[in-house]
């Protein structure tokens, strides 16, 4: 990967942003251009560096994660970020990919991991780590019902994998050539037929049925 992705990492713990710098700077093609120990130090990072990917911790004082990572989305929408953490309950889970993040990542993962989610979220993808895989199973069987009675379009199969990248309603459009209330109406029957409740929903049924590599 030609390109050096600009990265900010987030997290209360200084000496854990020491070895995270080390290792990224060390990749080749990533640098880390800041650091911020809260959510709120980020947002006004975020404002002075240009930044491409973000690793963001969910538990830190001032500002959490996750309100962080909406907020950033929101004037931002095409920064990258990937949740970083020590938790994987449903909870923490749920609330970073609700918030908008592209990956979900131990904080116990190896560099090769870490170098994986790095180049697959800077191009579009999403990546979790195996230790969610739980999270999701218990997801679909929450939000599917009559999973091998659905069929789908082969235009709705087009929305529900590139929602599964990240884009939204407007950039699917544009992909697809289509309008926005288009790719909406899309997303609408995706829901129904599924029975998810949001796109995070979607998101899992894609990862059960293997729509998306992780």
């Amino acid at each position: 990967m030609n390109p050096v992705i600009r990265v900010i990492i987030v997290d209360d713990h200084e000496i854990f942003r020491v070895g995270l710098r080390l290792i990224i700077n060390k990749l080749g093609y990533a640098k880390v251009v800041g650091e911020a120990a809260d959510g709120a130090e980020f947002l006004e990072l975020l404002e002075q560096e240009e930044t491409d990917l973000v690793l963001m911790d969910i538990q830190m004082p001032v500002m959490n994660g996750a309100e962080a990572t909406r907020i950033a989305l929101e004037k931002f929408p095409n920064l990258k970020i990937i949740a970083l953490s020590v938790y994987t309950d449903d909870e923490h889970i749920r609330m970073m990919m609700e918030a908008g993040v592209k990956g979900f990542l131990i904080k116990n993962i190896r560099k090769e991991v870490l170098d994986r989610a790095l180049q697959a979220v800077y191009i579009g993808k999403t990546y979790y780590s195996e230790e969610l895989w739980d999270y999701f199973t218990k997801a679909v069987v929450r939000e599917t019902k009559h999973e091998d009675q659905i069929y789908f379009t082969p235009r709705e199969l087009d929305v529900l994998r590139l929602l599964a990248e990240g884009l939204n309603s407007k950039q699917i459009g544009n992909r697809l050539f289509v309008s926005e209330r288009t790719v909406v109406g899309h997303k609408s029957n995706l829901m129904a037929k599924t029975g998810c409740k949001n796109t995070v929903g979607l998101l899992t049924y894609a990862l059960h049925n293997k729509l998306i590599i992780i």
